[in-house]
């Protein structure tokens, strides 16, 4: 199982970025996904998940209204739509499969966001 996050950067407050996690070595269809994100000395919070042919969504309130999740089955790829980002966004975002009850992790990747 791999996965492989990219997409993130330095925006401005109120901008937009789009995270992508292409996934490998299982049957990605199959398995909800999800985002997860830690700041700086903080813990690993929930941000959305989507389920395995992204009929039901779920956000944490920090970010509902603000980011979408979605997938694209045929490419194996989860995305993250973050718009008017705030200060309080910025972290190391990664993103995650449970399979059968072990979950997977990729590298993760850090948004910035500063003026």
């Amino acid at each position: 199982v791999q996965l492989v996050e990219s997409g993130g950067g330095l925006v401005q407050p109120g901008g937009s970025l789009r995270l992508s996690c292409a996934a490998s070595g299982f049957t990605f269809s199959t398995y909800g996904m999800s985002w997860y994100r830690q700041a700086p000395g903080k813990e690993r919070e929930f941000v959305a998940r989507i389920s395995n042919v992204g009929g039901s969504t779920n956000y944490a309130d920090s970010v509902k209204g603000r980011f979408t999740i979605s997938r694209d089955n045929a490419k194996n790829t989860v995305y993250l739509q973050m718009s008017s980002l705030k200060p309080e966004d910025p972290a190391v975002y990664y993103c995650t499969a449970n399979l059968l009850g072990r979950s997977y992790w990729g590298q993760g990747t850090q948004v910035t966001v500063s003026s």
